[in-house]
């Protein structure tokens, strides 16, 4: 079974954004960037289904400008045995990056895709619902753990209320949670082998997708800076406060 896996490449999770002087989005000018923290544990479940004989190739895909191929070598030391780029410098959204996916996974035939529940630049939670949608494909998101069984996948995924156990058939689209699994390091030696592993580029007009934005960023600010703190003499200061000025009460 081909097992496809999304990555995507944000600013890293440790660095503090900053938002640029016009508003315009986010300042990316020498900011450390990595994979998003959701797609990595994508990648270590598909690994794992390959150790464990159920998968018999990993296939990683990125889409976005020729700088995600750093990303796409990542996947491929953690144990991807190949790597696709679909190469645009245009804005992404949700939409057309499951346009995007979809057509690959017809040009590749896979049977199963993971990808992370979301992606901490935007947190939009919205591709791999969109992308099983578009391929008519049973889809088990916010996954805990996942097994395989024959023509279906047991996912167990986190819910308001706790855990829930779901068999859907495949194929099917899978998203990770955080409680998935650990990924391995990236090992000095598999970063070598990686270089040697195959990763293919293609155009978004060779899928045939448009990918022009359909939603348009007005405005990026920064949350407003938290006020210092008071001290009162007693609760019913304490309650006047609440009822005037923070109107909670």
């Amino acid at each position: 079974m081909k097992v496809l896996v999304a990555v995507k490449r944000v600013v890293d999770y440790n660095v503090k954004i900053r938002v640029k002087s016009d508003g315009s989005g986010i300042d990316t000018a020498g900011v450390k960037m990595s994979m998003n923290p959701f797609d990595e544990i994508a990648v270590e479940e598909a690994v794992r289904l390959k150790e464990k004989g159920a998968a018999t190739e990993i296939v990683a895909v990125s889409c976005g400008s020729a700088a995600s191929g750093e990303t796409l070598r990542t996947a491929l030391a953690l144990g991807a045995d190949r790597a696709v780029l679909v190469d645009t410098d245009a804005d992404l959204q949700p939409l057309a990056v499951a346009k995007l996916l979809k057509a690959v996974i017809d040009k590749e035939g896979a049977q199963l895709v993971i990808l992370g529940k979301q992606a901490i630049d935007d947190d939009s939670n919205q591709t791999g619902q969109m992308l099983a949608a578009l391929l008519g494909w049973s889809q088990a998101t916010f996954a805990s753990r996942v097994e395989l069984r024959g023509d279906s996948a047991q996912v167990t995924r986190e819910v308001d209320g706790g855990l829930e156990t779901i068999a859907v058939k495949l194929p099917a689209v899978i998203t990770t949670d955080l409680r998935l699994n650990e990924p391995r390091y990236v090992t000095l030696p598999n970063i070598m082998k990686a270089k040697k592993k195959p990763l293919d580029t293609l155009k978004p007009e060779e899928l045939g997708v448009d990918v022009a934005p359909r939603l348009k960023t007005l405005k990026v600010v920064e949350p407003p800076k938290r006020g210092a703190g008071v001290k009162v003499p007693d609760v019913a200061t304490l309650i006047a406060r609440l009822k005037t000025e923070a109107k909670v009460i």
